[in-house]
């Protein structure tokens, strides 16, 4: 039952109280105009908590914006929404339409450090958030005595002659409950093996991102991505106040999975309010890798959350060192991760201590 302003309501208790549950929360369509965003489809989600998400169909279903109460949680470029036929797939094309928001996907086919594997020549991060999804369903519906909203659809990255992989992806959260679920699944429906290369590039930024915060991981050892970040490998998990002559800084960790087997990483910032957090939580059977990418230069302040199936060194690199995955025709994998907010200061003592 949803749980709203500290009391739990049944369907019916909540049913005569309001007209439409749109009142108190629920999923619905939007459309966005002019600039580069001109005719992008988006869909909001409000689950009653005062967490906000807006879910971009035109751009893979990723979420280009979230709030909580009022508070920003995900980082936005400078370059805003940008519509995905403006997508550049050479060299560091890509960057040009990069938003941050909370979740950008990387893959299906590479991702990662732009360069040459084989004979074909690649760019960062694959595809597929410029990819537009079909038949997307923007849903609200009662399950018993849970209101349950979702927003899903279908993406197909495909070339003639080559790899065709299919995202089903299906974001949904509950009235009254300050967190949201993403299930994906990745199907081969071409006719030989193809690569695959999968990575959330969560984009953590300011407010929550800030001095007194912190980031809270269950780490067995970092490994920093060059001398960069060697340099400030000691404090991965601190940040500071923006520097204009900061140059990123790229963390690989190893996990250590919970008792129900599941990573749990955070960014909390006790000062934020009473204390607020935000984390997410994965398989790591399913996701094996995760990677930190600190970034406290100015305009670009923000700390990414990249949990995947291999590291951001791009196609070559992954398939020398032995962690390129194959999908085999008409095999499929699937993926479920939980992100949610922490409000006040037990809420978010609790995220550390379940680090």
């Amino acid at each position: 039952m949803p749980t709203l302003w500290d009391t739990t309501y049944t369907r019916d208790e909540l049913l005569s109280r309001v007209g439409n549950m749109d009142q108190l929360g629920g999923a619905r369509r939007l459309r966005w105009e002019e600039g580069p965003e001109d005719a992008m489809l988006a869909a909001e989600m409000r689950t009653g908590t005062g967490l906000n998400l807006w879910i971009s169909p035109t751009r893979g279903l990723d979420i280009t914006h979230a709030e909580y109460k009022g508070i920003p949680l995900a980082w936005r470029s400078r370059t805003g929404d940008v519509h995905s036929a403006y997508f550049e797939a050479p060299g560091v094309g890509w960057l040009r339409g990069f938003f941050g928001g909370l979740i950008t996907t990387c893959g299906l086919t590479y991702l990662g450090a732009p360069g040459p594997d084989g004979d074909e020549d690649l760019g960062i991060h694959g595809r597929i958030s410029y990819t537009a999804a079909r038949n997307v369903l923007v849903d609200n519906e009662w399950q018993g005595d849970e209101y349950v909203m979702r927003v899903q659809g279908k993406m197909t990255e495909s070339t003639v002659f080559g790899d065709t992989l299919a995202l089903t992806r299906c974001i949904w959260a509950r009235l009254g409950e300050a967190r949201f679920y993403v299930e994906d699944s990745v199907e081969n429906i071409g006719r030989n093996p193809s690569p695959f290369m999968l990575l959330y590039h969560v984009n953590v930024g300011f407010p929550l991102v800030h001095p007194d915060a912190r980031l809270v991981l269950p780490t067995e050892n970092v490994t920093p991505r060059d001398d960069a970040a060697r340099e400030g490998c000691e404090s991965y998990d601190s940040f500071e106040d923006p520097d204009p002559t900061y140059a990123e800084r790229v963390y690989f960790h190893a996990m250590k999975p919970g008792a129900d087997g599941r990573v749990q990483a955070a960014i909390v910032n006790p000062r934020l309010g009473d204390g607020i957090g935000l984390y997410v939580r994965y398989d790591p059977l399913e996701l094996p890798c995760f990677t930190e990418w600190k970034m406290m230069n100015s305009d670009e302040y923000v700390v990414g959350l990249e949990p995947g199936n291999c590291l951001p060194l791009g196609r070559a690199v992954e398939r020398s060192e032995g962690r390129l995955r194959f999908l085999a025709p008409g095999e499929t994998q699937t993926f479920h991760l939980e992100f949610g907010v922490a409000d006040g200061a037990r809420a978010i003592d609790s995220l550390a201590q379940n680090a």
